[in-house]
């Protein structure tokens, strides 16, 4: 079974490179005349770049909103948002109510109703802006094409362990999630999506919205909860393997929780946070303790991409005061390189290649490897959510009460989601995003189905030699990067 997420098509590599290999662009999106309707979410919004990518004898036919959280009417992606309306009679800019001051309208989302009677979700992590969908690793989640409940029917009866109850709670959490919006302003798709099978989805929704909850509420079965208490909830009724590796001697040692972003905001003083609230809400308590790793590029691989230093300003962690350096001293243990390609790193494993090492990440992912080998996966998330309190929410304060101040969205699977019967496996993929025949063989004579899951970084992981420093955007750097260019703070 091919990989359920996608990457984005790099622009500055050949087309017919094998790290194009089944990659998506903008267009392969959009660019369909049975597009009617296209609801655009996201942080940055070029309108005119959004624009080119409909097929052009229906560009002025869809009707296209764009929600965005930029709500100061002096703000500059609100003034060129607006603008850019006023030029497309079908485009409607739908400012996101904003009350956390340290909040951002993060959610990367599109959802897409077609004249054919099927609607479709398309959950990615790129900003609807040229450069993001250029050279920069991003990756794309898209639901089949969903289509409507026959005969007015409401959904029925599947129970939420079955698979065709999977789509359900989707559908449930994602209608929860827009209705957050307020009826105004979100009201009418809510109204739509209301009509459409989500039976076929095969995902679940992570998502956090502007909003204080109670850690001891309505657990997950009876309303959706938002930001890293919905993540310990949904995680932990995921199926694990427990960490047995078949040949890799008596045991294949501890699974390995790779994080891998493009941001990291302040986290506090100590790693109360990281490893009280959010590591344990990636790991259930009662599983194997897993080991935990977190991928973010150094200024190197930065100067080294394919827009050199052009690539850091959407690349985010602050190490200069004495606090950040602080918070840096926990990370460091945690953190690994992007490409792993440096002059001087180890070379004494052959690397898996994904073929994104000249491409920066955009791209957000939190994977759980069942062992050290990391051959097999458990379960894989994609989301626009970085490493931050504001987008996973705090940790509880003295009312029991967790507080989330921005909007993200995301998308977990795992391979039991893809069978109805019968064992399943998810095995990383390189530069394909279907398992090589090798490993297929060997799964078809276990009797096993095999998922694939594109990988957007090399494995094994490199660590950070001592040397190492993480990217940081407000720092000068004045060596020059492969274009020659030097970062230079105004």
């Amino acid at each position: 079974i091919p990989s359920p997420i996608n990457l984005t098509h790099i622009a500055s590599l050949p087309p017919t490179s094998p790290s194009n290999t089944s990659t998506l662009r903008l267009r392969d999106i959009l660019n369909d005349p049975l597009i009617r309707e296209c609801w655009q979410f996201n942080y940055l919004i070029d309108v005119d770049f959004l624009m080119r990518q409909f097929d052009e004898d229906v560009r002025g036919l869809v009707r296209v909103k764009v929600v965005h959280g930029s709500w100061k009417r002096e703000a500059e992606n609100r003034v060129r948002i607006d603008e850019a309306c006023t030029r497309y009679p079908n485009v409607e800019p739908i400012v996101a109510y904003m009350p956390e001051p340290f909040g951002t309208h993060h959610s990367k989302m599109m959802v897409l109703v077609r004249h054919d009677g099927f609607a479709q979700v398309v959950i990615h992590t790129a900003n609807m802006i040229p450069g993001d969908w250029a050279n920069m690793c991003q990756a794309v989640w898209r639901s089949p094409l969903l289509p409507l409940l026959e005969g007015g029917q409401q959904d029925g009866g599947a129970g939420v362990g079955e698979p065709r109850g999977i789509g359900k709670r989707f559908k449930r959490d994602l209608l929860a999630y827009l209705k957050e919006y307020g009826v105004k302003k979100t009201g009418p798709l809510v109204a739509q999506l209301e009509r459409y099978d989500f039976g076929a989805v095969r995902a679940r929704l992570i998502a956090s919205v502007p909003s204080k909850q109670k850690v001891n509420g309505a657990r997950d079965g009876e309303r959706t909860r938002w930001g890293w208490l919905g993540l310990r909830d949904v995680l932990g009724e995921v199926p694990l393997s427990g960490g047995e590796g078949k040949g890799k001697g008596e045991d294949g040692g501890r699974p390995q929780i790779v994080t891998q972003i493009s941001s990291v905001a302040s986290l506090g003083q100590t790693d109360k946070w990281l490893k009280e609230v959010f590591f344990a809400s990636l790991a259930p308590e009662g599983t194997t303790k897993p080991a935990f790793s977190i991928i973010f590029p150094t200024p190197d691989e930065i100067r080294r991409s394919l827009n050199g230093y052009g690539s850091g300003g959407s690349i985010h962690m602050k190490t200069q005061s004495a606090a950040q350096q602080k918070q840096l001293q926990y990370l460091r243990p945690y953190l690994c390189q992007w490409a792993g390609d440096a002059d001087g790193a180890a070379t004494t494993t052959t690397k898996r290649e994904a073929g994104r090492r000249r491409a920066a990440p955009h791209i957000k992912t939190y994977i759980r490897f069942a062992t050290e080998a990391m051959d097999t996966i458990d379960w894989a998330m994609v989301t626009s959510a970085n490493l931050s309190t504001q987008a996973w929410g705090a940790a509880a304060n003295a009312n029991g009460e967790v507080r989330i101040c921005s909007w993200e969205i995301g998308v977990v699977v795992w391979p039991d989601l893809f069978v109805d019967a019968g064992k399943a496996a998810m095995v990383p993929c390189f530069r394909t995003d279907t398992p090589d025949a090798a490993t297929s063989a060997d799964a078809a004579a276990d009797a096993i189905t095999l998922v694939g899951f594109r990988m957007p970084y090399d494995l094994p992981l490199t660590r950070y030699k001592p040397e190492d420093v993480p990217w940081c955007a407000t720092a000068r750097h004045s060596e020059p990067d492969w274009l020659g260019q030097t970062w230079d703070l105004e």
